[in-house]
C-alpha cells in the first residue's frame, strides 16, 4: 500500500492550489511572521521562482534569502542557496514544506582535527618534525 504524503491533512494537490496566503494559516506562527516581515529579497525570490515556473527552466535559481520559507509551489524546483561562502544546490521535495531554505545549506561544517602539531604537547616535542 503506498503512502501519500499530507502537510496538515492536505494532499500535495490541495496544497498547490492554494495561495500564499491561504498557505501562511496552515504554517506556524514564527514562519508565518517571518513571511510577513521580509523584505526585498523575498519578493524578488518569489518573482525569480515565478518567471522559472512560467518559462518551464530547470535552471538553479540562485539566493541569498536563506530564511525564506518554502511553499508548495516551489516543489520539484533547484535552488542555489548560499551558505556565505558557495551556492548549496538542492532540489525541493515534499518533506521541505514549511522549512526554511537555509536549514538544508548548513553554514558550517564539521571540524576534522589531525593530529597534534609542533610543540602542541609536552610528548610531541620528541617527534621528528615533518
Amino acid at each position: 500500500m503506498a503512502r501519500t504524503f499530507t502537510f496538515k491533512g492536505r494532499t500535495i494537490e490541495q496544497l498547490q492550489t492554494l495561495s500564499n496566503d491561504e498557505f501562511m494559516n496552515l504554517i506556524d506562527s514564527r514562519q508565518r511572521r517571518s513571511m510577513k516581515r521580509q523584505g526585498l529579497a523575498y519578493k524578488e525570490l518569489l518573482a525569480k521562482v515565478a518567471k522559472a515556473k512560467a518559462a518551464g527552466s530547470t535552471k538553479i535559481i540562485k539566493t541569498h534569502a536563506r530564511e525564506a520559507v518554502i511553499l508548495p509551489s516551489w516543489i520539484g524546483l533547484t535552488f542555489g542557496v548560499h551558505n556565505g561562502k558557495e551556492f548549496k544546490e538542492m532540489v525541493i521535495s515534499l518533506e521541505m514544506m514549511g522549512h526554511r531554505l537555509g536549514e538544508f545549506a548548513f553554514s558550517t561544517k564539521r571540524v576534522l582535527h589531525s593530529a597534534p602539531g609542533i610543540r602542541a604537547t609536552r610528548g610531541s616535542k620528541f617527534l621528528a618534525v615533518k
